[in-house]
């Protein structure tokens, strides 16, 4: 079986007056393909920026492919994925600079959170991410208890509800 190979923890990185973060050493060695760097964009289901290496942009490649040339959705995902996307090369200390307008937009300055998520991460400003992850742990919670509740009939040999 081969090793996972997935973006996984969470990380506080400094963002110095140049927007420069160290991308961490995990995520630098996922992160291989056609350059030295990630793939960022801004995020669609959040306010942070998304990442990841060949391998996301790949799914977003994939997902978009699938729509028609013409839908609306596609045209929508082609703008903010591939039209929003940035390639980000590492420099010799492991540095990514994030676009000045991704900072703005998304109130990043002294600190920003990287969190790996599976074949991507995101980048946070610290605020936004507590209050996510505050939000995410409440979402996961009740979503859990409801899956076990349903759960629940089945295994007692009850069927479907």
């Amino acid at each position: 079986m081969g090793r996972v190979r997935v973006f996984l923890s969470t990380f506080e990185k400094p963002l110095d007056q140049k927007r420069r973060i160290v991308v961490p050493a995990e995520f630098r060695a996922l992160a291989t393909g056609p350059f030295e760097g990630v793939f960022c964009f801004a995020s669609i289901e959040a306010d942070c920026i998304e990442g990841g290496g060949l391998a996301l942009f790949d799914h977003y490649k994939g997902l978009i492919d699938e729509l028609p040339f013409g839908d609306p959705l596609r045209s929508a995902m082609e703008t903010v994925v591939l039209g929003g996307m940035h390639r980000l090369s590492f420099d010799t200390a492991g540095r990514i600079t994030l676009p000045e307008e991704m900072c703005e937009a998304f109130g990043l300055s002294d600190t920003v959170v990287i969190v790996g998520l599976g074949e991507r991460f995101q980048i946070w400003s610290r605020q936004a991410f507590h209050a996510h992850r505050e939000a995410a742990r409440q979402a996961a919670r009740q979503g859990l208890a409801a899956l076990r509740e349903a759960q629940r009939p089945v295994r007692a040999g009850g069927g479907a509800p």
